[in-house]
């Protein structure tokens, strides 16, 4: 099995890499979101690849979580 995981933040933003480094560390909040998006992402990749399977409600909820860290993520990047 691959190591990648999609979606993480460098992948998803390219263009801001610099920008995402300098929030995490000089912003506690946006260090906390990076990181709990983080973990989120990579729980919604266990699941997807059935490394740790789990329900598909959980699943879409993780995926949902995903989401409104990345909206906010997103925000504080504008």
């Amino acid at each position: 099995m691959s190591q990648h995981t999609p979606h993480e933040l460098h992948e998803e933003f390219p263009d801001k890499a610099a920008k995402i480094q300098d929030l995490k560390s000089s912003n506690p909040h946006f260090a906390r979101l990076a990181d709990e998006y983080h973990e989120v992402n990579r729980a919604v990749h266990r699941a997807e690849t059935n490394v740790e399977p789990i329900e598909q409600l959980a699943e879409v909820d993780l995926r949902k979580k995903r989401a409104q860290l990345k909206d906010e993520i997103v925000r504080m990047l504008a």
